[in-house]
């Protein structure tokens, strides 16, 4: 067996963030009267990814991204809101997501006799623990890594290193990890040194810069992978 650690990605890999976002976001711009919900969404995501890959690149701080993109969306609009606490009434819309990709908990109780299992997430630590627990995934796993808990974010290899000196008898050699960004999963685990599974069930094309050890488009293709 090439492989005996597995390391997983959260968002869009093992739970669909994608619904649990536009769900959040609906409910908290209806609770704050927004006529058209769905241009706002579409606005947010623009703005949001922007923040999240300046911040990948060091240029701002975590706590930038999170404490001012909605004051940032909403002044786009000529509104002045208080940032911090759109934040946390949306943050509590999203921990109510957890709905699994399709066949996730299938692949993890096939997986999880054999091998070492871990999560490697970015993101604010309350939400991926309780959308987790909610989704009954957590038990398969043996720790679950949050880059708020680490101080480092995804790809950055400060991140990695700090899962790296809490798995027990970890060798990078026996290590996969998987995951649906090519920016944080596929670049981190270059960086780190490591096998990657590029979960994509779109098709996209990866840039040659960017390409993973594996691609599968469904999660029980990982299965074929390990055999």
């Amino acid at each position: 067996m090439k492989y005996d650690t597995l390391l997983f990605d959260v968002d869009d890999t093992l739970l669909d963030f994608k619904k649990a976002e536009d769900d959040a976001l609906v409910k908290l711009f209806e609770s704050e009267g927004v006529t058209d919900a769905t241009l706002l969404t579409v606005q947010y995501k623009k703005l949001n990814q922007s923040l999240w890959k300046a911040f990948e690149r060091g240029e701002i701080s975590r706590d930038e991204v999170i404490q001012t993109r909605f004051a940032k969306l909403f002044a786009m609009h000529g509104q002045t809101v208080n940032g911090v606490l759109l934040e946390n009434t949306y943050r509590g819309f999203l921990e109510e997501g957890h709905e699994k990709i399709s066949g996730a908990a299938e692949l993890l109780t096939q997986l999880a006799p054999h091998y070492a299992l871990f999560v490697v997430t970015n993101g604010v630590s309350k939400t991926q623990y309780r959308r987790l627990r909610d989704s009954g995934l957590d038990i398969f796993f043996q720790k679950i890594f949050v880059s708020e808990d680490t101080g480092y974010q995804k790809p950055q290899t400060e991140f990695f290193d700090y899962c790296f000196a809490r798995i027990p008898h970890f060798d990078k050699e026996k290590t996969l990890l998987i995951g649906d960004s090519l920016s944080s999963d596929i670049r981190g685990a270059s960086l780190s040194g490591l096998d990657s599974c590029w979960f994509n069930p779109d098709h996209l094309t990866a840039r040659q810069d960017e390409k993973p050890t594996y691609e599968i488009h469904a999660l029980f293709e990982l299965l074929n992978i390990l055999s």
